[in-house]
């Protein structure tokens, strides 16, 4: 059964590098984040800005997780880097619209701003596209992608 997503896509370095880019965006805001929000408490709903958003210790933390694993992935390579970034899309996905459901509200646990909500939206997205077009296959499966993808 063929794959719905390209195998070996002429344009997977430069998707590896874009992953890369969203992994080390993740890393800076978190660090820039524990730095801004030191000393307050873990899920503090206060006014910390950071690069324009609203962030507190535990969204900080968690940016810097999800940086490190997607760093991590990139330099592996070999798909795992395909998994990772749809795998977090989705659950960055379900943060951002939890989030945003949340946002005026007491269950706002990551001091979320719109500003936040719409970064982290986007950045799913962009993780979604790296993962579906960074696939590395053999040429058989590319070749029967490309059969697949006639026939449809």
């Amino acid at each position: 059964m063929a794959s719905h997503t390209p195998v070996n896509h002429p344009a997977r370095p430069v998707y590896r590098a874009i992953g890369g880019l969203v992994g080390l965006y993740f890393v800076v805001f978190g660090v820039l984040g524990i730095i801004a929000s030191a000393g307050g408490d873990f899920l503090a709903q206060d006014d910390t800005k950071v690069l324009g958003q609203g962030t507190n210790l535990g969204y900080s933390l968690l940016s810097v997780v999800l940086g490190l694993l997607i760093l991590a992935s990139t330099a592996i390579g070999r798909n795992v880097d395909v998994a990772v970034n749809q795998w977090l899309a989705y659950a960055l996905m379900v943060l951002g619209l939890a989030e945003l459901a949340f946002l005026q509200t007491d269950a706002n646990i990551f001091n979320f701003t719109m500003a936040t909500d719409i970064v982290v939206l986007t950045l799913s997205l962009v993780l979604l596209m790296v993962g579906m077009y960074g696939k590395v296959g053999t040429d058989e499966e590319k070749e029967a992608w490309q059969k697949a993808r006639l026939v449809l």
